[in-house]
């Protein structure tokens, strides 16, 4: 992309205000990417099955197997729309290839996906909690160890109402997670790759259990084991709720390939979370196609094998009835009740299921709570959405408004499904599928219209003369829209509540837009009346036109610019640093790479950021430089801006939401992660009253203790009583000690991590002159002297 920079000088009554193109991300590896997408992906195997089976008959699994390798073809549409753009997400594909009005379409039957994921999320990991705590009561009773008070006068346990319960348990994690969210929730792909290393041990267990438990029950009698019926039509046994506005009408005499359909658009939410692979595909690092494939592809196989192979499992080890009624909404820690091994074992591990299944499904109702702001976030972006909904949050600076719109609607939907997960399974697969759709005839559309060259298509493509026919894409689109046209007359519930949910939020949508229009016009016809805009591809000291060793000042509150006034004061008097004033616009989830001129909308709050800015430096008599850099993550854009403006020290105000410490940590992950080479610099945090801490990120030399200094200089002046050291210096001495250490370390990391720990939680005490030898060792009197002199 070409730069626009403007060589002439700007006029003396406007101010230069440089903005980057390049987004400022955080890279992650295809491991963690795959991890974050699976803590989506995942949570539908702890439901899908359930639902499934409710809704088509016993033939259900392999159906859920059936969507699982249908959703290889899904996602390799996913990888070439992200291939192509970079961007992510359905609604900038759909806008790319269709337009606006389709657009906004897509992306309000993906808002009806994402609202109903925290829902279903958090009423499934409440029906697998209070199915154990039921459970539990039984066993109690047979054993005798039942308190009397939770029995009933019919001598059965006093059970919890399964679906009440769970209502009430998913609305208490949705309140957490509102309240995390207001405050400014940190997605960590840590997180997500640890909960995704403890879901597999459970599969992993679960599995190979379950084989083993199928081999006895089928050695000690063959007729135990059976397989699920085959997946035909005249397998197939729908409930009244699946057949929705069919039901009581003769098409139901001729199912055939129909009836196939309608079991697969009952079985497609087992691949909900799709959509979270285009998200993240931007912060995959490089080099980034060959990660997101493989990213993929581990995908692909973990939710086959997870999915598929624990609903094929649950069919054929638990009995019908029970697999019906008792654990038709907890599959999976039915699964546990049904394998061959003692009962403690068994409800041991089922325990672990119903942890692993918290942990899973509770980070869901984050997930979907985070998607649906960045959905949001991203069409605000575009100008969809009027700026009312973007206001940060006077304490935290997050987009609050569209994270209480959304809790509204996740609140009002656990309330009117009282707990159902049927209910909400039926109403959930109307947004998969739909997005899916879209997606599908996007990309089918931009390959019409664009014939450049591409990272990946979706095989087979045959080539025809000229023409190339995308017969790959072609048949993954008709087969989506076969299942999504199907759903409308199937599921009734979805029907209506999915076309009112997506009608409402387009006619918002539609308003809001027309009404931004007009204020961004004006917005921007101010903006340059007071500032001139260049945007520059990246940021570097000649496009901000500064020296090296210079100060980054962050701003986000224009009524309060104590950082900006500190740093001013500080060097009123000094010419020799430039002062950077720094903005970083955070950018939606799945968001695009690059930000062209046109894509950018200015706010009234950045208008009044930047002229607070001015005339702040202005009292102070200074000139300071103003840049935006659109950004991921706060800590990467500090980072990257530092390093590319070879900044000698950053200041910030002090957080509402984290300490200074945590700040500073923050921004040392952020700065280690970045490629060489980068400059060391100091950071600044400072608060309201001018009080401050200042922090080195990067390598720097240890703040050494007055007890420390003098252990190293009496093992100097020990030393040098040898003759062959008479040229010994300090510095000899601790290069000597880390060598050690470090060998030591390699050796025995545990014994040093331990001896580390125990020097750590001994405060020091005043040291007394030694000298090395035997009889001296009795002269230290701390440990961690001791522990110092054990290094040699």
């Amino acid at each position: 992309m070409a730069s626009t920079r403007t060589t002439v000088a700007p006029p003396p009554d406007r101010v230069r205000l440089i903005v980057a193109s390049s987004v400022m991300l955080t890279f992650i590896s295809f491991w963690r990417a795959a991890a974050i997408v699976l803590n989506d992906l995942g949570s539908s195997a702890f439901y899908a099955g359930g639902i499934a089976e409710h809704a088509v008959g016993a033939a259900a699994p392999w159906f859920i197997l059936g969507i699982m390798l249908f959703s290889f073809a899904v996602r390799a549409v996913y990888v070439e729309s992200c291939s192509m753009f970079t961007r992510g997400g359905v609604y900038r594909v759909v806008k790319e290839a269709l337009g606006g009005t389709f657009a906004k379409l897509s992306v309000s039957a993906l808002m009806f996906d994402y609202i109903l994921t925290g829902p279903i999320s958090g009423v499934s990991a409440g029906q697998y909690i209070v199915g154990l705590m039921n459970e539990l009561m039984l066993v109690g009773q047979n054993h005798h160890l039942l308190p009397q008070a939770l029995i009933g006068p019919n001598g059965a346990p006093n059970y919890f109402p399964v679906n009440h319960t769970s209502a009430v348990f998913a609305a208490i994690v949705t309140i957490y997670y509102w309240w995390q969210n207001t405050k400014g929730i940190e997605e960590s792909s840590d997180k997500a790759l640890r909960v995704m290393q403890i879901t597999t041990v459970m599969v992993v267990i679960l599995l190979a259990w379950g084989a083993f438990s199928i081999i006895q029950k089928y050695v000690a009698n063959p007729a135990s084991i059976q397989l699920p019926p085959p997946p035909t039509p005249a397998h197939l046994n729908f409930s009244d709720d699946a057949l929705g506005f069919l039901k009581g009408t003769s098409i139901l005499k001729y199912m055939g390939m129909f009836g196939i359909l309608m079991a697969f658009g009952h079985s497609i939410l087992a691949m909900s979370g799709e959509e979270s692979l285009a998200q993240v595909n931007r912060e995959i690092a490089h080099p980034k196609l060959k990660n997101l494939k493989r990213a993929a592809i581990v995908i692909a196989i973990y939710s086959l094998i997870f999915t598929g192979g624990a609903t094929l499992l649950a069919s054929i080890l638990i009995p019908t009835l029970e697999r019906t009624t008792i654990y038709k909404d907890n599959l999976i820690a039915g699964l546990a009740m049904y394998m061959v091994g003692p009962e403690v074992l068994r409800i041991g591990f089922r325990i672990f299921v119903v942890v692993v299944g918290f942990l899973i499904l509770s980070g869901a109702i984050n997930t979907s709570m985070i998607g649906s702001t960045g959905v949001l976030m991203r069409v605000a972006e575009d100008g969809v959405l009027t700026d009312w909904f973007r206001r940060p949050h006077k304490r935290f600076g997050t987009s609050h408004r569209i994270v209480n719109l959304v809790f509204a609607l996740q609140m009002f939907t656990i309330i009117v499904s009282m707990g159902s997960i049927d209910m909400l399974g039926e109403a959930y697969a109307f947004g998969v599928i739909w997005s899916f759709t879209f997606n599908s005839l996007a990309m089918l559309v931009l390959r019409w219209k664009y014939h450049g060259e591409r990272g990946w298509k979706v095989p087979p493509n045959i080539k025809i003369g000229k023409t190339e026919v995308p017969v790959g894409l072609i048949s993954v689109f008709f087969v989506l829209l076969s299942i999504a046209i199907v759903n409308l007359f199937t599921k009734s519930v979805a029907t209506v509540s999915g076309i009112a949910f997506a009608a409402a939020f387009f006619v918002i949508f539609t308003i809001s837009e027309r009404i931004n229009k007009k204020k961004h016009a004006l917005a921007e016809r101010q903006m340059k009346d007071h500032f001139q805009l260049e945007h520059q591809d990246k940021v570097s000291r000649d496009s901000v036109g500064i020296r090296s060793g210079g100060i980054m000042v962050t701003m986000r509150d224009a009524a309060n610019p104590f950082a900006l006034k500190w740093t001013l004061a500080k060097h009123a008097h000094d010419e020799s640093q430039d002062v950077v004033v720094l903005n970083a616009r955070i950018m939606a989830v799945g968001g695009p790479e690059f930000i062209t001129p046109e894509e950018q909308n200015f706010t009234e709050y950045e208008q009044m950021l930047f002229t607070k800015a001015i005339s702040v430096a202005e009292s102070f008599g200074k000139t300071v430089s103003l840049l935006v850099v659109p950004a991921g993550d706060i800590f990467a854009a500090l980072a990257q801006s530092a390093t590319s403006l070879e900044i000698d020290s950053v200041v910030s105000g002090i957080s509402s939401k984290m300490t200074a410490e945590e700040q500073a940590y923050y921004l040392g992950q952020a700065w280690e992660a970045l490629p060489q080479p980068k400059r060391q610099f100091n950071f600044y945090v400072v608060d309201e009253k001018g009080q401050f801490k200042v922090f080195y990120i990067g390598p720097h030399a240890p703040n050494l203790s007055p007890e420390d200094v003098q252990l190293v200089h009496r093992l100097w002046l020990n030393m040098r009583r040898d003759p062959a050291f008479a040229h010994l210096h300090h510095s000899d001495i601790i290069t000597f000690a880390l060598t050690r250490l470090a060998g030591q370390y390699a050796r025995d990391k545990g014994e040093i991590l331990n001896d580390l720990r125990n020097c750590q939680a001994c405060p020091p005490t005043p040291a007394t002159p030694l000298d090395l030898n035997g009889k001296d060792m009795a002269a230290l009197q701390t440990k961690r002297e001791r522990e110092t002199l054990k290094l040699h």
